[in-house]
C-alpha cells in the first residue's frame, strides 16, 4: 500500500506548479486583480505614516503648532482608519479567494478519484487519499489569503521603505541596514533547512491519516486479538515521528526569529548612536530619527512575517505538488463508450479473456463462456479460483488484458460506463452500508425512486416487515457501514438495493454465504424475485442454492474446467462431483445437534 510518496520537491517558487495553482483562480480574476491592487494601494499607504510623523515632528512639535498638530493627527486618524478598512476587505477577499479555488480544486480531486480503477485502491492507503482531499488541499487555500499576494505586498513594502530611507538620508540608510548582508545570509540557509522539513512534515501527516484511518475500520480485529496494547504503541511511534517532524520546523523558527530580533535592535542602535551624533552637530532632523525608527520597525516586521509567508507557502507547494500528483494519475478506466443503457437487453459473452491484477501473475487465463438473455449462469470453484474477477471485469471496474467482453454481441468498452453500471447491479458477499437511513441505502439517494417505490420492493422481495420492525422503519440510520445490523440484515438491504434499479443483468457474489438459515429463506425468495426474466451470474459457495441454474461453470486456477447442469456436472464424476460432496459433508455437520 502506497502511503506516501517522497519524490516532491518541496520548492516554494516552483513557478510551473505555482501557474498551474493560479490556473484555478482564472474564474475569480476579478477577486485576484482586485486583491493585487489593494496589496499595492496598502504597500504605499503604509508609508505615509513615518512620513507624515517626520513632517508633524519637524514642522509643527518642534515649533509648538498645536493647532497645525492637531490637523495633523486628524489626518493620521483618518488614514489609518481608511487603511484599516482596506486591509479587512483586502484580508476577506484573499480568503473568499483561497476557499473559493480549494472548493473547485476539492470537487475536480473528488471527481477524478470517483472514477479510478480499483488497482488503485489495492495499492493506495485510504487514508493518504484522504489527507490529498482535505488537509493538503487546505494548505493551497492559504497561497492565496497568506502566501502569495501577501509576501508581494510584503516584498513591495520592503523596497518602498528602502527606497524612501535613501531619499530621505542616505547615511541613515547605509547605516540601518549595514546587517542586512548577514540576515540575507541567513534567510537563504533557514530556507533550505526549512524546505526538507515541511516536506516531512506532510508525510508524516499522511503516514498519520492513514494508520488510524485503517485502525479505526478494523478496530473489531484489533480488539477480538487483543492487540489494544500493540498497536497503541504503534501509533505512539508513528505520532512520535510526527511530534519530531512538526518540532524540527518549531526549532527552525526558534532559531530564525531571535536572529532577526537580534539584527533589528543592533539596526536600530546603530540609528540612535550614528543618528543623534548628527542631531547634535546639526545635520540630521529629530523628525528624521523618529521616521527611521519608524522605517527599521516596518523593515525587520515584513522580514519577520516573510518567514511566515514562506511556511505557508512552502507548505502550500507541497500540498499542491500532491494534490496535482493523484490528478495527474493515469489509473482511470477510459469512458470512450457512445451506447446507452436502453441498447443493452442481457446476453454476455467472455471471449479468450486473460487477466492479472499484477504483471502477468494471471487470474483468469483464455476464459471463454456466453449467457444468454434471461439465462441464470452459476459459478463455482475454490477460493481464489478467478470467480470475483469476472464480475469485475463485467462492469469494467478493471480492464482486461487480452481477450473481450461483449454485451449483447457489443464490446463492454462501446458502452459508456454509466449504461454499463446502470444496466448491471451486483451484490456482494461483504456489503457496504452509508451512514445513513435505510432508505438512502437503498436508493443510495436517487430522487427518481421514491419510498413507494422501495416499500412495494421491500415487499415483493420480503423483507418489509424486518425494516419496519427497526426504529423509524426506513428512516432508520444504519451507522457506518450498518454497523448496528447483522450480516444477514444487510444482505437484506442489498439484496432491495439491487432490486430497486430493475437491472437487465444481476450478479450475486457469495450473496448467501454468510447468513443464517431463516435469513437464507428471505434470500432466496429474493433470488427468485431478482433473477427471474433477467440474464444473473451467481457466484455460490453453497452448492445447494445453484442447483436450479441454466447453466454451472466450474472454475479452477483461473480456468472453466467444468460446465454444465447440476445433473450434467455430477454425471462426470469430476471436480463439481467433489465440490458437491464436500458441501455436502459440510452442511451434515452443521446440522448436527451440539
Amino acid at each position: 500500500m502506497e502511503i506516501e510518496s517522497s519524490s516532491v520537491s518541496g520548492k516554494a517558487f516552483d513557478l510551473p506548479l505555482l501557474k498551474r495553482v493560479a490556473k484555478y483562480a482564472i474564474p475569480y480574476k476579478g477577486a485576484f486583480i482586485l486583491g493585487f491592487v489593494l496589496t499595492i494601494v496598502l504597500a504605499f499607504m503604509s508609508l505615509a505614516r513615518p512620513i507624515l510623523i517626520l513632517y508633524t515632528f519637524d514642522n509643527y512639535i518642534s515649533i509648538g503648532d498645536l493647532e497645525g498638530l492637531r490637523y495633523m493627527t486628524i489626518l493620521m486618524i483618518g488614514l489609518l482608519l481608511i487603511e484599516s478598512l482596506l486591509q479587512f476587505y483586502n484580508t476577506y477577499l484573499t480568503n473568499w479567494l483561497g476557499q473559493s479555488v480549494i472548493r473547485d480544486l476539492r470537487l475536480k480531486v473528488y471527481k477524478h478519484i470517483l472514477r479510478f480503477k480499483l488497482t488503485y485502491y489495492d495499492n493506495t492507503a485510504i487514508g493518504t487519499l484522504v489527507t490529498r482531499s482535505i488537509s493538503d488541499i487546505e494548505t493551497i487555500a492559504e497561497v492565496f489569503s497568506q502566501g502569495l499576494l501577501v509576501i508581494m505586498g510584503d516584498l513591495l513594502q520592503l523596497n518602498i521603505v528602502i527606497i524612501a530611507m535613501f531619499v530621505l538620508n542616505w547615511q541613515l540608510a547605509l547605516v540601518s541596514l549595514a546587517c542586512i548582508p548577514f540576515l540575507i545570509f541567513t534567510t537563504v540557509l533557514f530556507k533550505q533547512a526549512l524546505k526538507s522539513a515541511f516536506r516531512d512534515v506532510r508525510t508524516q501527516v499522511a503516514r498519520l491519516n492513514a494508520f488510524v484511518q485503517e485502525h479505526i475500520t478494523g478496530m473489531s480485529i484489533v480488539q477480538i486479538f487483543n492487540r489494544e496494547k500493540v498497536e497503541l504503541q504503534r501509533f505512539n511511534e508513528i505520532n512520535e515521528i510526527h511530534k519530531q517532524a512538526h518540532l524540527r520546523t518549531v526549532w527552525l523558527f526558534s532559531v530564525f526569529f531571535p536572529i532577526i530580533e537580534i539584527l533589528a535592535a543592533i539596526s536600530l542602535g546603530s540609528l540612535v548612536w550614528w543618528g543623534m551624533a548628527g542631531v547634535y552637530d546639526g545635520d540630521i532632523s529629530k523628525g528624521e530619527i523618529i521616521a527611521f525608527i519608524f522605517f527599521i520597525n516596518m523593515l525587520f516586521r515584513p522580514i519577520r512575517q516573510l518567514a511566515d509567508r514562506f511556511n505557508i507557502l512552502q507548505m502550500g507547494m507541497v500540498g499542491a505538488e500532491r494534490v496535482f500528483k493523484v490528478l495527474d494519475t493515469d489509473q482511470v478506466i477510459p469512458d470512450t463508450g457512445s451506447k446507452d443503457d436502453a441498447e443493452v437487453r442481457g446476453s454476455i459473452e467472455f471471449k479468450n479473456v486473460w487477466f492479472a491484477y499484477k504483471n502477468e501473475d494471471w487470474v483468469l487465463k483464455d476464459v471463454s463462456f456466453n449467457v444468454k438473455e434471461g439465462e441464470t449462469i452459476a459459478i463455482v470453484g475454490a477460493t481464489g479460483a478467478g470467480k470475483t474477477s469476472i464480475i469485475n471485469l463485467l462492469g469494467r471496474f478493471y480492464s482486461i488484458n487480452k481477450g473481450s467482453v461483449l454485451i449483447d454481441g457489443v464490446d463492454a468498452a462501446d458502452y459508456s460506463l454509466e449504461a454499463l453500471r446502470s444496466s448491471t447491479a451486483v451484490v456482494l458477499q461483504d456489503v457496504f452500508l452509508f451512514s445513513a437511513s435505510i432508505y438512502n441505502n437503498i436508493t443510495l439517494n436517487d430522487d427518481s425512486i421514491t419510498l413507494e417505490t422501495v416499500q412495494e420492493a421491500a415487499k415483493i422481495v420480503g423483507v418489509h416487515d424486518f425494516i419496519m420492525s427497526l426504529p423509524g422503519g426506513y428512516d432508520y440510520n444504519v451507522q457506518e457501514r450498518g454497523a448496528v445490523l447483522s450480516s444477514g440484515q444487510r444482505q437484506l438491504i442489498a439484496f432491495l438495493r439491487a432490486y430497486v434499479i430493475n437491472p437487465k443483468i444481476l450478479v450475486l457474489d457469495e450473496a448467501t454465504s454468510s447468513v443464517d438459515t431463516e435469513t437464507e429463506q428471505l434470500i432466496q425468495h429474493a433470488i427468485q424475485e431478482l433473477t427471474a426474466n433477467r440474464t444473473s451470474i451467481v457466484i455460490a459457495h453453497r452448492l445447494a442454492t445453484i442447483q436450479a441454474a441454466d447453466k454451472i461453470m466450474v472454475l479452477a486456477r483461473g480456468k472453466i474446467v467444468e460446465s454444465g447442469s447440476h445433473q450434467e456436472l455430477l454425471a462426470l464424476n469430476g471436480y463439481y462431483k467433489m465440490l458437491y460432496n464436500l458441501s455436502l459433508v459440510d452442511n451434515s455437520s452443521k446440522n448436527k445437534p451440539h
